[in-house]
């Protein structure tokens, strides 16, 4: 069942993620935009009323210790309003309300200050009147913060829906961002669920690698191959070892039947004991061989004579020879041949060829030994129908036999293929090579 609890994937995180980042960020600078028109707009206003306050003393006249107006300025100044003192008495006051008139007074005979009356949302600033260095009055000016406030108001209501917008946009375009990047993830992650054990060669395949996530897919393709060929390596490593133990194993079985069908004098059953022991040894070598082999990384060690490991190869077809009255031969070789590969392994791969001579030979089947250069031959040649044209090299194929092998010829089409690869992994090779009767050439370097 899927999970569905929210944020549970890496691209729901990241969105959360950005988005909060930028709540933060936008709503940070928001803030400080306001903050910092609030005080631009306060500036201003205490700008203006400097100004103001300016224009009026020039106005102003003092003359015998009298304060006269030499004209009047309030249609160049608009709505804003002043206040003249000639020490404590009013000298000019305009119509104000209660609050703002106490806050006026207040002012009177103080050094040049501003002053807020929150009552009427007026600013007021008040500035000496000064003649010949005697201060003979004080000078209020007056304005309305409305329009202020009516902008700054403004301000942030545009400055909270820009927020939101860009809010809406920068994350709409983030999840779309997300969803296209993290798209090749969950496609990934689809055809990973949809394959199964039997998909060895299924591969993500998303290309070269150019960022990081074809690099995450190559890398995974990388590992799936090693994992496929490791699965393919026990598969075969499996069929083989059925294969090899396949033939010792009955005839263990084959003796052990026949000891047990009547009762027997102790030479008898000595004599089964040691065919069963024989088998059982070769049952062992098979195993440790193929083990080996299976795990052998470096180069192969040891020595074997060429000679005494034919012997035994042939040694362990000849019953099966016998029963199908093909006569098993081995030519003396020109010299003492010796092999630069362990005993055991040389016979895992020579017994194979052997075997397979004896299943599709008529009547005689020759092993002969030869040695040229660094490498050392046998040559396995039968008197059978022989390798069609074109089949040298699909008969090493795993479960592939060729024209001449018959579906009850009790044959698994696995024998030649791990002798081949056995072979190769010793630096060696088994050809096949077309012509009059069956004729394989098993190639190991030479001691």
């Amino acid at each position: 069942m899927r999970d569905v609890r929210p944020f549970r994937d890496v691209r729901s995180r990241l969105l959360l993620i950005v988005l909060l980042a930028l709540v933060v960020a936008l709503g940070a600078a928001t803030l400080v935009f306001n903050v910092l028109f609030a005080h631009a707009t306060s500036r201003d206003a205490n700008a203006f009323l400097r100004d103001r306050a300016v224009a009026e003393l020039s106005l102003i006249q003092v003359a015998n210790g009298q304060i006269r107006i030499s004209e009047t300025s309030d249609d160049a100044l608009g709505n804003s309003r002043i206040w003249i003192f000639r020490g404590s008495q009013a000298v000019e006051q305009p119509r104000a309300s209660a609050s703002t008139r106490a806050a006026v007074r207040s002012l009177v005979g103080g050094p040049p200050r501003f002053r807020d009356v929150s009552q009427s949302d007026d600013r007021l600033y008040a500035t000496p009147i000064v003649n010949e260095g005697q201060r003979v009055g004080t000078l209020v000016t007056d304005i309305s913060l409305a329009p202020y406030e009516q902008t700054r108001r403004t301000a942030l209501t545009a400055s909270i829906v820009l927020f939101v917008v860009l809010l809406t946009i920068v994350g709409f375009a983030v999840w779309w961002l997300l969803r296209s990047a993290l798209r090749p993830v969950a496609q990934m992650t689809e055809q990973a669920a949809a394959w199964s054990e039997r998909d060895l060669d299924r591969r993500f395949a998303l290309g070269e690698p150019h960022d990081e996530l074809t690099r995450l897919a190559a890398t995974l393709d990388g590992l799936l191959d090693r994992l496929s060929a490791s699965l393919r390596h026990e598969r075969r490593f499996s069929a083989e070892m059925s294969h090899e133990l396949r033939t010792p194993l009955a005839k263990l079985m084959a003796e052990a039947e026949v000891a047990l069908r009547r009762d027997r004098t102790s030479d008898e059953y000595r004599a089964a004991l040691e065919v069963v022991g024989r088998n059982a040894e070769q049952i062992a070598r098979i195993v440790e061989t193929l083990v080996t082999a299976a795990r052998q990384t470096a180069e192969p060690q040891g020595v074997a004579n060429a000679a005494e490991v034919a012997d035994v190869v042939l040694a362990s077809c000849r019953d099966d020879a016998a029963a199908r009255g093909i006569s098993l031969e081995l030519a003396d070789p020109v010299e003492r041949v010796r092999v630069g590969v362990d005993g055991d392994l040389v016979e895992r791969i020579l017994h194979p060829v052997v075997e397979n001579a004896c299943r599709y030979g008529r009547s005689s089947v020759q092993l002969s030994i030869a040695k040229a250069g660094s490498s050392v031959f046998f040559h396995v040649h039968d008197d059978g129908q022989g390798i069609a044209e074109g089949e040298e090299e699909t008969i090493f194929e795993p479960a592939v036999r060729g024209r001449a092998g018959g579906a009850s010829d009790g044959g698994a089409g696995l024998g030649l293929a791990l002798a081949r690869r056995l072979a190769r992994a010793a630096e060696g090779d088994v050809e096949a090579q077309p012509g009059g009767g069956g004729s394989f050439v098993v190639r190991l370097p030479a001691a």
